[in-house]
């Protein structure tokens, strides 16, 4: 089993001169920052694991933490206990991957942070050809009112029309928007509550479509069929299915975290389909973030945790997600580092200005410590120097190295406990994860920590994959509107095949009438 397993902690007690890493990958040098042997640092380390212990998870633990988190997911599936739920599992109404044959242009809008992108695609069976380009939304808009938040996407909308010289012409649009939201439909979705930095005034509640129609239409200037609003999670999805027909999962690791998955409809309580009306299944937007909430996880949450949740901008909310994703990981290290040097663990006891500011240490500098490769501690030491840390030694380095290589383990083995938990529940022989984010596409062994800690906690013999999903929230939402029209198209020829035949019969009835 891992090396994250309880027995981990009395090995390193009882030998302290073996690795601090917590798991057993093999990463060459970088692989376990140690505390080289010495009787003078002995206590030091000790007391340095005496910090970190909380964040070292038994295997049990994560098994447990399966088991909740199935139980949250049962929880949200059904119509009677969803109210309650805080894991919410909303229906998104995608019930088709892309199947090879989607061609034409399409539009692709992509809402998740502070930047907004605009993508013009082209499909043309497994060629995709794309063209894009990115505008900034300024903190005043981020806070301020949705009419001014969708006035300035239609604006962006706009610009981008003009430049490609799409003036006049009508394009399927799909819209990946990158928010809790509850879908009453592939083109209806209300905004459930903010997050990732914005509060604008007005949207929470209302149909995100809706508001994006009327923006569009108080301009005047453009014809848009905005046909599906999606999250990340399902336009990773999308994009990878594209490529590869096992791909059931979708993993956003970046800012926050999410997933999504393809559920049995008979299973999908809160959706307003029939079978009859398409196929047997759809995709399910876990909103699994929300995971914790409820204090279910409380008993591996570290001071730490708490202490980042009590700051945040949504106290109590998103757990699960405060445990993992990039927007805490750097605060959980930073916040650790603080408390060795107040305890004279680290840098002799005198730290930085910087490093005593609430977020700045950035996530970023945990995979750039952690793709140091020699003790040379190139990028740890650049670090150091970013944060104006002009007096270390090599044991400083090696400690830094460990505990953002514990805090990134745990992060990874808890989403690997999600992503096992979905494996388990789908029981499908073999399935592709698209996995998305920057956590997980700049980290260097967030990868193989996913892999080796999933493939332990799935059912024997299930076969497994991860997938970097490439621009699934502008590839995907294309995708998703695509396979959109092509079901609509293929809804119509059957309407219009059934017209015909009334027709033909209407017809043959007032040829007898009058015969």
């Amino acid at each position: 089993m891992s090396a994250h397993g309880g027995s981990n902690v009395s090995e390193a007690q009882q030998n302290p001169g073996k690795g601090m890493h917590p798991g057993p990958l093999k990463r060459g040098n970088s692989a376990g920052p140690v505390l080289k042997r010495s009787k003078s640092l002995s206590q030091k380390r000790r007391s340095v694991e005496n910090v970190l212990r909380p964040f070292i998870v038994k295997d049990e633990d994560y098994i447990r933490i399966m088991d909740l988190m199935l139980e949250n997911f049962n929880k949200g599936l059904h119509k009677v206990t969803n109210k309650d739920a805080r894991v919410k599992m909303f229906p998104t109404y995608v019930r088709a991957v892309p199947d090879g044959t989607e061609e034409g242009d399409y539009l692709a809008l992509d809402l998740g942070g502070t930047n907004f992108r605009v993508l013009l695609i082209n499909l043309k069976g497994q060629e995709v050809n794309m063209d894009s380009k990115i505008y900034l939304i300024p903190q005043s808009i981020m806070l301020g009112t949705g009419e001014q938040l969708f006035d300035h996407i239609a604006d962006c909308i706009s610009k981008f029309m003009v430049s490609h010289k799409l003036g006049g012409k009508k394009l399927p649009l799909g819209f990946t928007f990158s928010f809790p939201c509850r879908q009453e439909g592939l083109d209806k979705a209300i905004l459930t509550t903010w997050t990732k930095g914005f509060k604008c005034e007005g949207v929470e509640g209302e149909d995100i479509v809706r508001l994006l129609h009327e923006a569009i239409k108080r301009r005047g200037d453009m014809a848009v069929d905005c046909l599906a609003v999606i999250n990340d999670t399902v336009g990773a999805l999308m994009s990878c299915a594209h490529s590869d027909r096992q791909c059931a999962i979708g993993l956003i690791l970046g800012t926050g975290t999410n997933a999504c998955y393809i559920e049995r409809l008979e299973n999908v309580e809160l959706a307003n389909v029939e079978a009859e009306d398409g196929p047997n299944e759809m995709l399910i937007n876990t909103e699994w973030g929300a995971f914790g909430d409820d204090g279910c996880l409380d008993f591996v949450r570290t001071e730490y945790d708490r202490h980042v949740d009590k700051h945040s901008l949504n106290p109590g909310l998103q757990i699960y997600e405060k445990m993992i994703s990039g927007m805490y990981m750097g605060e959980i290290v930073r916040l650790v580092l603080v408390k060795l040097v107040k305890h004279s663990l680290l840098f002799g006891g005198e730290g930085s200005e910087l490093l005593s500011q609430r977020g700045r240490f950035y996530t970023k500098y945990v995979s750039e410590i952690e793709s140091d490769v020699d003790d040379g501690f190139k990028n740890t030491k650049q670090v150091f120097e970013e944060l104006e840390i002009y007096k270390s030694t090599e044991e400083d380095c090696r400690i830094v190295q460990h505990v953002c290589s514990l805090i990134s383990s745990r992060a990874a083995y808890l989403a690997s406990a999600g992503i096992a938990c979905i494996l388990n529940k789908m029981d499908r022989p073999e399935v592709t994860v698209a996995v998305d984010g920057s956590l997980y596409r700049f980290h260097p062994h967030f990868h193989d920590l996913m892999m080796e800690k999933t493939q332990q906690l799935v059912k024997p013999g299930m076969k497994f994959k991860l997938m970097l999903s490439h621009d699934g929230s502008g590839k995907g939402a294309a995708l998703v509107a695509a396979v959109a029209h092509r079901l609509r198209q293929k809804d119509q020829t059957f309407h219009n095949k059934d017209m015909n035949n009334l027709r033909r019969n209407l017809g043959d009835m007032n040829f007898h009438e009058q015969s």
